[in-house]
């Protein structure tokens, strides 16, 4: 059985920074061509594709299509269809807005149920069934600790997230007879990450550090400490590397899995 992954063809959504571009680099790594997606500019997309080719990656191009439009969804997949079989599909894009239920706008449950859950639908649909033709595939859904449990203040985010692991666990069995344990199979799996170090929440950090002395590694624990027991934050490229594991062929029987990767948080 092989294990290289050396010119599978991946698609990760939401990839120009964060967790999305941790995973893009380290299937780029393995050889594969990637397919990069995000909003930002053209600088943007121009400087992500030219780290994934020097990362290793076989080919590297973005789009910038609205992932809360269905119209649009289709036309990317179409667009990435027609230039090749898709082996792999990360979903990792999505947004947040914390209020309660009661003061939550309509507009970013809907907003976020779209982006966060529906988004991958469209593009399971439209690549599964190939997957499931050629014997080899895998989806790798960036669900959440909030698709395993719940906080208050986040429905419509924890709300798609357990949508997310749900949905995964459907599509796993519908594919699970697909291929074989030498082509690798096709399977379907969620990682489930707790607190991960990303830009977006680097101004969290600075705000507890400022609060207890100015000690960032001091405002990392003060901001872990009530729901992520290990006190430390994983990395974009960790998750990269859980999820280079998960496409490869000798993970053939890992199907339907919420991953979590979360220093016990979910244990509690």
């Amino acid at each position: 059985m092989t294990t290289s992954l050396k010119g599978r063809r991946a698609l990760v959504t939401g990839s120009l920074q964060g967790i999305g571009f941790g995973i893009a680099e380290a299937l780029a790594k393995q050889g594969c061509d990637i397919i990069l997606h995000g909003l930002g500019d053209a600088a943007q997309q121009a400087e992500a594709c030219a780290a994934m080719k020097a990362a290793g990656a076989a080919s590297a191009v973005a789009y910038t299509h609205d992932l809360s439009d269905a119209s649009q969804i289709q036309a990317l997949m179409k667009t990435v269809l027609a230039a090749g079989p898709l082996d792999i599909l990360v979903n990792n894009a999505g947004i947040q807005h914390t209020a309660s239920i009661a003061d939550m706008p309509v507009a970013k449950w809907d907003a976020i149920i779209a982006i966060n859950l529906s988004s991958a639908f469209h593009t399971m649909q439209a690549a599964l069934p190939g997957m499931g033709e050629r014997g080899y595939g895998r989806v790798v859904n960036i669900a959440s600790v909030h698709g395993l449990v719940a906080s208050a203040q986040k429905a419509p985010y924890v709300a798609a997230k357990f949508g997310l692991v749900g949905m995964s666990r459907v599509a796993a069995l519908e594919y699970a007879a697909m291929g074989t344990r030498d082509k690798g199979g096709v399977t379907v799996n969620c990682i489930c990450p707790g607190w991960t170090e990303t830009a977006l929440i680097e101004p969290q950090i600075m705000a507890r550090a400022a609060a207890i002395g100015g000690d960032r590694d001091a405002g990392v624990r003060e901001l872990l400490k009530e729901k992520q027991p290990s006190q430390r934050m994983s990395l974009p490229q960790e998750i990269g590397e859980l999820a280079v594991w998960l496409c490869s062929p000798i993970a053939h029987n890992i199907t339907g899995a919420a991953i979590p990767v979360d220093g016990g948080w979910t244990s509690q």
